[in-house]
């Protein structure tokens, strides 16, 4: 794989070609590459050494974020200058949803990016050194941990794509040289220059006075970073297995946490409420999930609200609920009465759960079948005499024996017919009453899911 592109600095370019044939070790041979290219310089490089290195094995996408009126021109100029190189090129329009710019318009992004990548494609990005001491300050003014001060990897595998970044340890000044020696045309996007965004401020009004006292921060920055990311794979070694011994990604038990030390519960709570999303919560919140749900009364039923989710503690263990979960009960809570007619092998579906009706040992009687049977939401202070059990006895009191959490116990509905009581369908099955519709041999709901 010789270039055909001129050496502005052989000892430069000799170690770049290196690390990307290094770095392209990690990758399956089939491995093809999706280059973000924004029209600035560093992503026009980007594509132009790409396209020397890895002729027919790359595209390039522009993501026309819609924010400023010659965004599209933007967009065709970097087609054209794909086409020039015999690069496929897309461009995406995206809708930038309201809130803080910087971050919807990244999300907006990557949102594209996963739209568009293939199987066995990586992402490729033109993020070189200066970016990434940036983000490095941003994060450290922000009060990020280390996760946040390990900044951007050069090679990042995440659940649903992997971004590689081949221009991470090269300098913004090396870039510029570059880009002159060979001539590549690059847009100027005027909202680089504009301190109100953070990132433009720190690049033009924070940048210049630190470097005048430090010299050679760009370069302790990045190494401060690596380090980080070291010492972030220590924690994710150590989170992994207090995770592994306190629960689940949807529970942990409280009395396992509380054999960690502090800092280990912090952690793992801040590394189990980022779940699958890409930042952590703040230690603000992490410290009132500790005070205002884990610490809370044991019968207060105290719930903390982050980020789509909802987490709250059942007896000695703590959940994390989707928002269409927690919130359920209230839209769902008052279903009228319903009638059922069923068959055998008909399948139920119902707020507790799908079931199926079949034969039992001891079940409901065939004569039902076929006949209207009332399902009622439970209203509370229902009483039920399980088939098996001596005597009725409260039905709040079953729920709580059974061990239904709270959240669920909304979906729970009572099965009868002139107002005798068949059974019970709850989250955690069907429960058969005493009744004279008990017969050997009969049929019950089964639940399948």
């Amino acid at each position: 794989m010789r270039s055909t592109l001129p050496a502005f600095n052989e000892v430069w370019q000799r170690q770049f070609r290196s690390g990307v044939l290094k770095q392209i070790q990690c990758f399956p041979p089939e491995s093809t590459f999706l280059i973000g290219c924004s029209g600035g310089m560093d992503s026009m490089l980007l594509l132009h050494l790409m396209s020397d290195l890895f002729p027919k094995k790359i595209r390039a996408i522009y993501i026309d974020h819609q924010l400023q009126s010659v965004s599209a021109d933007w967009g065709q100029f970097v087609s054209d200058q794909c086409a020039a190189l015999n690069v496929p090129c897309i461009v995406e329009a995206v809708e930038v949803q309201e809130g803080n710019l910087e971050h919807q318009a990244r999300n907006a992004r990557y949102q594209a990016y996963s739209k568009y990548l293939k199987a066995n494609e990586i992402l490729v990005l033109a993020h070189h050194q200066q970016d990434q001491a940036e983000t490095l300050i941003l994060r450290l003014l922000s009060g990020a941990g280390v996760h946040g001060l390990a900044a951007m990897k050069q090679l990042d595998v995440r659940e649903q794509l992997t971004i590689w970044r081949p221009l991470l340890d090269i300098s913004r000044e090396q870039i510029c040289q570059w880009s002159a020696q060979l001539n590549v045309q690059n847009i100027e996007d005027p909202t680089n220059l504009d301190t109100y965004y953070d990132r433009a401020w720190c690049r033009h009004e924070l940048w210049p006075m630190l470097q005048k006292r430090y010299p050679k921060m760009q370069q302790a920055l990045s190494r401060t970073s690596y380090l980080m990311q070291d010492a972030e794979d220590i924690l994710l070694d150590v989170l992994q297995q207090d995770l592994n011994d306190c629960g689940s990604a949807t529970e942990l038990d409280l009395t396992e946490l509380s054999l960690l030390s502090t800092a280990r519960q912090r952690q793992l709570l801040s590394a189990w409420m980022k779940g699958q999303d890409t930042y952590r919560p703040s230690f603000e919140m992490v410290q009132r999930l500790l005070h205002e749900v884990i610490e809370s009364k044991s019968d207060a039923q105290a719930a903390l609200h982050w980020n789509q989710f909802y987490y709250l503690r059942y007896q000695q263990k703590l959940f994390r609920l989707s928002a269409a979960e927690y919130l359920a009960e209230k839209n769902e809570s008052n279903i009228a009465e319903q009638t059922l007619c069923l068959q055998l092998n008909q399948r139920i579906e119902i707020l507790s759960g799908n079931y199926v009706a079949e034969t039992a040992t001891i079940g409901l009687s065939a004569s039902l079948l076929g006949k209207k049977l009332n399902l009622v939401m439970r209203q509370g202070g229902e009483k039920i005499h399980l088939y098996g059990r001596v005597g009725a006895w409260p039905l709040k009191k079953a729920i709580q024996e059974a061990q239904i959490f709270p959240w669920q116990r909304h979906r729970i509905q009572i099965l009868s017919i002139d107002n005798v009581m068949l059974g019970v369908f709850t989250p955690k099955g069907f429960w058969l009453a005493q009744s004279e519709y008990c017969e050997v041999g009969g049929w019950q709901p089964n639940l399948i899911s």
